[in-house]
């Protein structure tokens, strides 16, 4: 085999390296890592979209398997691997990476925390409903040029018509060849309102961009740090975003405070997690800190929440500044706002972003709305033709009738042309001559059916043209007026707002201002209900009284309270546990609760709750107690507002412990049982009143190993009897004595 020579091109092997590499590059940069100015999509996102459009995957259709979605995008229109496809598929679902997800995924496809996709095979997609309005809409219209696919048996967009600045809204991150682009994401409200400021004084400058867009809107919310340093970012295109997680404290049993991340830094999903928790871990192990206790990470699908328990005399504010410093709960996202505009890769700032995006939304517009005005001009020649035929349809008839074929009518009707044609009269003859329609009425008139002659038809006809006119006035005053087409696009984008916007997730601040601030709670009356296994949990008003019954019979202590106020829990040990009402669950009827030993110091191995009541409610009133050997005492409520979490509520003797709690309203006496059946009855006012420190006096005198095992009260006048030994006892008609007697033994 010989080849020839001519064929051969010699070149240096230098040069052919060089225009291949930047071939390559280029090819890479353009059509794969770089997402577009204009609409914010890589062409995988934009062809993936396009392709679920043209699949007629709407957000109200059936979900179809993501497997068929990759599968048609690949053979169609992306000449890649399947799992890139897919990939970007997947990333547009996932609330936690995007600003705004694109597409609606069905199944398991991945997680915060940085746990992958099920194959496509398994999980399904449809477009959502913004991006099927926002970005699909109007492919009809000739909004974007279409080209050739790769092998140019399919068109595709060069652009989706995004009406949107969707590369700010959605962020973008891409490594090309040699240059990388990353976008955060941002707040579409505040992005909207900055195009539409743009709009109406394209002279406005970064900083008062600013006031609309505040910083990035990560949708793991967190906390941006370094506001002073957005604005030259924004002016450049290119800088560092300092931010940090979201941090609470809480309050464990033993004194002991738990540190909870509720929002972690945008960089820390996925894998960046495990790290964070191996991190904190190792601070421990190196003896950085000798503070933890336990960490655990009870991330769910509700949100992040990993809780890392400290020791009971730990500094806790030293302990959260040393997570910014030695772990990823302070980190930095380095923004380079890199993106292809007009065929080329540009880094731009905020503004120049804007201006490209609304540039475009007016190129969209225009074409728009050149398009619709061409079929209104169309439609309007249509119905002015056939108007006219019905003013003449018995000459047309005529005509009809009397031609050989549908050309001969057609000439007639466009060029007067009567050759051929058999008139009834020499006047209809003439009148068809004077016959100038156009092509298209003509054919419309030949097409028109026998009941469109009817009267109401005809009604409709002007009235339809009446429309179209109307259509064209508007169309033609959208085209010629900048302002116009201004509005009109200004009217999507706060429709789009409206339906589409969310609250702010990250804040803004400065390092120097508080890194997290506690929410105002809006005061409310509230029913703690407290169960028999010492479970706890609030619920609201209305919710009480619908379950008033079974409320009050299934707890063991109800009452109201107010959710910014405390609540004071009474022991056996003369312990008093206080609770912010806060910190309790809050919700439905039938939710379990909470143990009291999670959120208050009490231990339920050590300790038996007596009484339960709100402390502002203590502060009314006076406090009986009552211990097993007998003491007694009465305490002015007011004693018990304390802030700390535990305090002594009363003293006691050594072997002693309380047997009864009780707030003093209208009783009048005091019963006292004994575990040996003595009773004894006196009044109330017998008993001193007393310091919480305090040990008091005695109720009755006990022989042997007898011991005080209940306490009644009554009121004068009130009948009130017991149920002991399988025997009524009116407590009111037993023997009055006096305090520190033995009291009686009645017949049983």
């Amino acid at each position: 085999m010989t080849m020839d020579d001519s064929r051969i091109i010699k070149t240096e092997y230098s040069e052919v390296m060089q225009k291949s590499y930047i071939d390559y590059a280029m090819s890479v940069i353009i059509a794969r890592a770089l997402p577009d100015v204009r609409d914010g999509l890589k062409p995988v996102q934009r062809r993936t979209l396009y392709d679920m459009h043209e699949l007629g995957i709407k957000y109200d259709k059936p979900y179809r398997k993501s497997a068929r979605i990759v599968g048609d995008t690949m053979g169609k229109y992306h000449p890649h691997g399947d799992s890139s496809i897919y990939e970007a598929l997947v990333v547009m679902t996932q609330e936690f990476k995007k600003g705004m997800p694109l597409v609606d995924g069905h199944g398991n496809f991945g997680n915060m925390e940085g746990d992958g996709a099920a194959a496509m095979r398994y999980t399904e997609a449809r477009l959502q409903k913004v991006t099927q309005e926002s970005f699909l809409a109007d492919l009809d219209k000739d909004v974007v040029d279409f080209l050739p696919n790769f092998d140019e048996t399919e068109r595709e967009p060069s652009v989706l018509p995004a009406k949107i600045p969707n590369l700010l809204v959605n962020g973008s991150e891409g490594i090309a060849v040699g240059m990388a682009t990353s976008i955060p994401p941002h707040n579409l409200s505040e992005v909207i309102d900055a195009a539409k400021a743009y709009m109406k004084n394209p002279e406005i400058t970064v900083k008062e961009l600013m006031k609309y867009v505040k910083g990035p809107d990560f949708p793991t919310g967190g906390i941006v740090i370094n506001k002073d340093d957005l604005l030259s970012i924004y002016e450049t295109g290119t800088g560092k975003i300092k931010i940090r997680g979201k941090v609470e404290t809480e309050k464990a049993k033993g004194g002991k405070t738990n540190v909870v991340i509720t929002e972690i830094p945008y960089p820390m999903i996925g894998a960046n997690i495990g790290k964070f928790l191996s991190d904190v871990a190792g601070l421990a192990e190196t003896k950085k800190t000798q503070d933890i206790t336990d960490i655990s990470n009870q991330s769910s699908k509700e949100g992040i929440r990993i809780v890392i328990e400290l020791k009971k005399d730990a500094d806790v504010d030293h302990f959260i500044n040393m997570l910014y410093k030695k772990t990823r709960l302070e980190d930095t996202f380095g923004v380079n706002m890199l993106a292809i505009s007009d065929g080329r890769p540009e880094t731009m700032g905020l503004k120049q972003i804007i201006k490209a995006n609304v540039d475009f939304q007016f190129e969209v517009a225009g074409r728009k709305y050149k398009t619709l005005l061409e079929k209104e001009l169309e439609r309007r020649e249509v119905q002015e033709g056939l108007i006219k035929a019905c003013n003449v349809i018995d000459l047309i008839i005529e005509i009809l009738r009397g031609s050989k074929d549908r050309a001969m009518v057609k000439t007639c009707l466009v060029e007067g042309k009567t050759e051929g044609i058999k008139f009834k009269s020499k006047e209809s003859k003439i009148m068809a001559a004077q016959l100038r329609f156009t092509e298209k009425q003509a054919n419309a008139i030949l097409d028109m059916r026998l009941y469109k002659l009817i009267g109401l038809e005809l009604e409709a006809l002007i009235k339809e043209h009446e429309e179209t006119m109307a259509n064209i006035y508007r169309y033609e005053e959208i085209l010629e007026r900048r302002d116009s087409m201004a509005q009109v696009i200004m009217n999507e984008l706060d429709a789009i707002k409206k339906e589409y916007g969310k609250p702010r997730r990250t804040v803004v601040e400065n390092g120097e201002e508080a890194v997290y601030e506690e929410k105002k709670i809006e005061e409310m009356e509230v029913m703690c209900l407290v169960d028999r296994f010492g479970y706890v949990k609030t619920v609201d008003m209305p919710t009480y009284e619908r379950n008033k019954e079974a409320a009050d019979s299934e707890n063991k202590f109800v009452f109201s309270c107010k959710n910014t106020g405390r609540i004071c829990v009474f022991t056996n040990t003369g312990q008093l546990h206080t609770i912010k009402v806060i910190d309790l669950p809050f919700g439905k009827f039938r939710d379990k609760g909470v143990p009291l030993d999670n959120v208050s110091n009490y231990s339920a191995e050590k300790e038996t709750v007596l009484f339960i009541t709100e402390q502002s409610q203590l502060n009314l009133y006076r406090v009986v107690f009552a211990t097993r050997l007998s003491m007694l005492k009465i305490v002015d409520g007011g004693e018990f507002d304390v802030s700390k979490r535990t305090v002594a509520a009363t003293k006691l003797q050594e072997g002693d412990e309380v047997v009864s709690v009780t707030i003093l309203k209208e009783q009048t006496n005091i019963v006292l049982r004994t575990e040996g059946g003595y009773f004894l009855r006196f009044p109330i006012e017998e008993i001193p009143e007393k310091k919480k420190g305090a040990v008091g006096v005695r109720g009755m005198k006990l022989t042997g190993k007898d011991y005080v095992e209940k306490v009644y009260y009554t009121q004068n006048a009130v009948e009130q009897s017991i149920e002991y030994k399988g025997k009524t006892i009116e407590l009111n008609k037993l023997k009055a004595g006096k305090r520190d007697t033995k009291g009686v033994k009645p017949r049983i």
